[in-house]
């Protein structure tokens, strides 16, 4: 029962209007670099089940955010975060390309994999 709580606060606290919105969702960052061999199977997992909102390499498009923008940085949208969006959706709060809904096909341990391939592409990018 904590746990779900817990849970629910972070939930809350992450889904409340207000965050600084002032840089573009889709930035030009392009990772160039080839994905260690930890972060590949994060890397097919995304591809699979994001990349065709977020882009390929998180650049962003014209359905979803990139995530290489400083919005989506660790201290700002912390790994459960990314971990809960899938599972409950999310309601459109730093883009204007309308809510995402859950996606249930993707499993908790490509979830884990796919939150640090995303870290990996952010550290690339500058973003820590």
């Amino acid at each position: 029962m904590t746990r779900w709580i817990a849970v629910s606060i972070l939930v809350i606290l992450w889904l409340l209007p207000g965050c600084n919105t002032d840089e573009p969702g889709n930035p030009t960052t392009v990772i160039n670099a080839k994905a260690p061999e930890e972060h590949t199977n994060g890397e097919a997992a995304f591809n699979r089940y994001c990349a065709m909102c977020h882009g390929k390499g998180a650049t962003g498009t014209d359905h979803g955010p990139s995530f290489l923008s400083r919005i989506y940085a660790p201290d700002h949208h912390g790994d459960s975060a990314f971990l809960l969006a899938p599972r409950i959706g999310v309601r459109a709060h730093h883009w204007s390309f309308g809510d995402m809904p859950k996606i249930q096909a993707v499993s908790e341990a490509e979830l884990k994999e796919i939150v640090g391939y995303i870290r990996w592409l952010q550290r690339e990018a500058g973003i820590k």
